[in-house]
């Protein structure tokens, strides 16, 4: 590069450049300054002389990533420290914001590496606080932005560091360091108070230094804060007289009141940490009790005025903070601290206030409810003479959840599918996670409530039914309330928990709800309503039921229905269903309805599917569903012109649940007679198959007759849990109907969609769950589906690699290879199959498909490997077993394709399967390495391990 001016021109348009190959060719050129550490002279050359920003960046960012991935010297990495802590102090005021940035992260990065090898890295906070101490607000700013970056960088792990390195590093940085540096904000907040519009951006600095030390991740837990949701706060012991000290609470509630947003939502995470610190911190219970009343005064402050609430940041943060009394405290705490009663009525109003603002506080609610859940629930536990006042708040806030949700409702749905909460199962369960446990608190009034508001629906959607439909906007209003409602009541026969009254009156109050859901299914499928399987508003309200119903099942059908005498009474009292058999059959009776009658929503029939297999696999529920006609209709005729959705080309990943279920119901009997009767309409179809000549194997009819037929056998292939089972099954398929396997993946290899649900079924067939496929001694059939399984893979793979690669490799290509190579480890590792017998009688089964594995494997770049989870995985689960039991055939390879593998190990060391590569090294033993030994010993002197 001629002169520092070029290097500035590459630089404006590397950062700059709107031409994308332009850009390529700057950064191309550019690179060696952060890959070469002989670079690492000119970077300091471009720090003192360069003009611009973008230069300057350069050189910063090139050093960042030589000190990240390289070992430089100890000397040489001081210099670099001591020479940035200079530059900043004399050019850090008068450079680019995001050039300061990426040198205080240069910084911070060299401290953190070199940590434990140099004690002069550790001098950074007393280098911070030489700018803190500095007349000029410019210099204050770096000294806290350091610091702040500091924090940040000593907690979060870096990839190139080893996890245990990078926690030694943090706890002992949290040791000698954090708390000072939390002292240092806590100062500069104090300082920084009373400064004016001058001092904003220093104050932001020193609020969001105080959340990082508080954020601190002070007992290696890497809690995800994405959640939106932490433990316990483990504040060092040495931290006590600080967070005891009234000013440390008080700071933070004074920047909330002095500040607007981002300084007030930062002050309230501050506080939302505070409130959450552990109980054992404090002195004893009387100091924990002043710091209780503290965040109590404060946030009823709050409360009162609704001082900085509209910003909607903070709305939700606050909220998030009252969510954090019912974590941290216990109910006899709270009631016992003065001013509990003005505190809990403020809170109680501004949860209704809340929860009638649903468009705008629908995301903090869950907060407010999870407090008041938690407050119910302690109840019994208050041993105190003072009121807790939740009889008179709770019954409000259950009638004002139901009233939002119906006001939800008449505002209209929104346009995104994915925020109305009946149609995302994560909102309606963050929205229903918490309300059941209030309408437990005092059950009798809220279900007498929840009755009151149903029964004028349930009519006016009753009578609807025998009147034409005009306004299907009308009824679709109807239908969310109704599924609402549903979903309620679902939601409180999931718990059991109640205060107020007997576990018989509970009962009883269950069966009242649950005959109001009972008698509303008796309506949805009658008359005209029946004719609205395609409407969004009645799928809504079949979930709702659905659920209901897999809520119900698990409370009182089955093993719980002899506990549940009150319930089955007042039931039978109500609706005539005297027992728990007659109710299953009303549970089958939908089950059987939604599968006739839902062709357009597949997550209905997912959701009706998903309830059928929790029936037919429960012990005492599977027994019952025998004894129904239904099943034994269902199990029968099994067909697309009883169950339409078998038609249905998007329902067709359904079927193998469907098949999964009736295969748990098929072999719950022990009756080879049972099995082969009810297997007769897939008999049906392979007779079809097989007779269709070649010239018209390939036309959609066959194909989707193909993917439904693989589909349904892989279904009742994982029911089969037993030796007994299996055999049947293998029987019933092998040798009449593999051929037909063999002809399907031979014909369709370049559809992915034929070729996976089929090597999908041979991978479910081949695995030795629970030891099913254990044949016996004299049976040949290990050795049998073992050359079925070879004919399969070569056949494809032999086709596959002659096609030429499509846009979407991984669908068209990767996938196929990666379920053979899983077909092939779980064949090789299900020890039924005698390998030695091959090479005996001359069978070259079992080369010619560890051969034509071989060459899939190589026809990937080992990048697209590493890249794809399910490759990687199923690539190094092959290898595994091939180490482990077939090492002569790894060590007869040629030297490119040992060399290939051996190199894909190094790759697999480096990255996330490091367990598993070197317990697979482990398994071949140094007598058996032959030539290829000393590559295989070069992988244990690299630097990774």
């Amino acid at each position: 590069m001629e002169s520092l001016a070029q290097l500035e021109a590459l630089c404006e348009r590397l950062y700059n450049s709107q031409d994308s190959a332009e850009r390529a060719h700057a950064e191309n050129t550019l690179k060696c300054f952060s890959v070469n550490t002989d670079y690492i002279s000119q970077c300091q050359y471009i720090l003192d002389n360069a003009l611009t920003p973008y230069a300057l960046m350069l050189a910063s960012s090139s050093l960042l990533k030589q000190v990240t991935e390289h070992t430089l010297a100890l000397q040489l990495r001081l210099d670099i420290r001591n020479y940035l802590i200079n530059y900043l102090a004399t050019r850090g005021p008068k450079l680019q914001p995001f050039v300061t940035a990426s040198l205080i992260q240069l910084l911070c990065r060299l401290t953190k590496f070199g940590w434990f090898d140099d004690d002069r890295f550790r001098d950074v906070v007393k280098d911070s606080m030489d700018f803190l101490s500095q007349a000029t607000s410019d210099h204050y700013t770096i000294g806290l932005k350091i610091l702040n970056q500091l924090v940040s960088e000593m907690n979060q792990a870096n990839p190139t560091l080893p996890s245990t390195h990078h926690r030694r590093v943090a706890c002992n940085f949290r040791d000698q360091s954090l708390f000072q540096i939390f002292q240092i904000s806590l100062t500069s907040l104090s300082q920084l108070k009373s400064d004016g519009a001058v001092a904003s951006r220093l104050q932001e600095l020193a609020l969001s230094l105080a959340l990082k030390c508080l954020s601190f991740d002070f007992v290696g837990t890497s809690i995800d804060e994405s959640s939106e949701e932490f433990g316990t706060v483990q504040i060092p012991t040495g931290w006590k007289p600080v967070l005891e000290d009234p000013a440390t609470l008080q700071i933070f509630f004074d920047y909330y009141s002095i500040g607007n947003t981002p300084l007030s939502k930062e002050a309230l995470e501050c506080l939302v940490r505070l409130a959450s610190v552990r109980r054992s911190l404090f002195t004893n219970e009387a100091a924990r009790s002043k710091f209780l009343a503290h965040l109590m005064t404060g946030t009823k402050e709050i409360l009162q005025s609704g001082q900085g609430l509209a910003d909607h940041d903070n709305y939700h943060e606050f909220c998030r903070l009252l969510g954090r009394f019912r974590v941290n405290y216990q109910l006899s705490e709270l009631v016992n601290v003065e001013g509990y009663g003005d505190w809990i009525q403020l809170v109680a109003q501004f949860t209704l206030k809340s929860l009638q603002s649903w468009q705008w506080a629908s995301s903090s609610v869950y907060y407010l409810l999870g407090l008041w859940s938690r407050l119910v629930t302690s109840v019994p536990y208050l041993k105190a003479d003072a009121p807790s006042l939740l009889d008179e708040f709770v019954p409000k806030i259950t009638e004002g959840f139901i009233t939002s949700r119906f006001d939800s409702i008449q505002a209209g749905f929104p346009e995104d599918l994915s925020e109305n909460p009946l149609d995302n199962v994560e909102l309606l369960q963050d929205q229903l996670d918490c309300f059941p446990y209030l309408c437990r608190f005092q059950y009798q009034s809220s279900s007498l409530y929840i009755i009151q508001v149903m029964e004028p629906i349930l009519q006016a959607y009753t009578d609807r039914g025998r009147l034409p439909i005009s306004d299907t906007s009308e009824l679709s209003v109807i239908e969310a309330k109704l599924a609402w409602i549903v979903h309620i009541i679902a939601a409180i026969l999931k718990i059991k928990q109640c205060s107020g009254c007997s576990m018989e009156t509970q009962e009883a109050l269950d069966a009242e709800l649950s005959a109001r859901v009972l008698q509303l299914i008796n309506v949805t499928d009658t008359g005209l309503h029946s004719q609205r399987y395609g409407e969004l508003s009645k799928q809504r309200l079949d979930r709702a039921i659905l659920t209901f119903f897999q809520n119900f099942r698990k409370s009182y059908v089955g093993d719980q229905a002899m506990h549940s005498s009150k319930l089955y009474a007042r039931l039978s009292d109500l609706l005539g269903l005297h027992d728990h058999l007659v109710l299953l059959n009303v549970i089958v009776g939908k089950i059987a309805t939604n599968l006739k009658c839902y062709t357009q929503s597949e997550e209905v029939i997912d959701h009706t599917l998903s309830l059928f297999l929790e029936l037919a696999s429960g012990y005492m529920t599977g027994k019952l569903l025998l004894k129904l006609d239904t099943v034994k209709f269902i199990i029968a005729n099994h067909t697309r012109e009883h169950f339409p959705f078998l038609d249905q080309n998007r329902c067709s990943r359904s079927r193998t649940t469907f098949y999964y279920t009736i295969g748990w119901l098929i072999f719950m009997e022990d009756s080879p007679v049972k099995f082969k009767s009810s297997m007769e309409p897939l008999l049906q179809v392979f007779l079809t198959l097989e007779s269709t000549p070649d010239t018209m194997f390939r036309t959609d009819a066959v194909k989707y007759a193909l993917i439904g037929l693989m589909r349904d056998l892989r279904g009742i292939a994982m029911a089969t849990n037993s030796r007994r089972t299996y055999g049947l099954l293998f029987d019933w398929l092998y040798p009449a109907h593999f051929p037909l396997l063999l002809k399907g993946i031979s014909h369709w290899t370049d559809t992915p969609e034929v070729t996976t649900p089929l090597l999908k079924f041979m991978a479910e067939f081949v695995l030795n769950k629970a030891q099913r496929l254990t044949f016996d001694s004299s049976s040949p059939n290990g050795i049998l589906l073992f050359r079925e399984v070879s004919k399969l893979i070569v056949a494809y793979g032999s086709r596959i690699l002659s096609l030429p690669n499509a846009a979407d490799i991984y669908a068209f290509k990767y996938k196929g290879i990666w379920i053979c190579l899983t077909i092939l480890s779980r064949a090789l590792a299900g020890n039924y199959v005698n390998f030695g017998v091959f090479e005996l009688y001359g069978d070259t089964a079992l080369s010619e498909v560890l051969n034509i594995v071989m060459k899939m494997i190589l026809s990937i770049p080992l990048a697209d490997i590493l890249a794809y989870r399910k490759l990687t995985r199923a690539y190094f689960a092959f290898l595994e077993n091939l180490f482990s039991n077939h090492i002569n055939f790894i060590l007869n390879l040629d030297t490119s394709t040992f060399m290939h593998i051996v190199g894909s190990l190094e790759s697999g060391l480096k990255g996330v399967h490091l367990p598993s590569i070197i317990w697979l090294l482990s398994t071949s033993t140094t007598s058996q390495w032959g030539s290829h030994q000393l590559l295989l010993l070069q992988l244990f002197s690299l630097d990774i391990l």
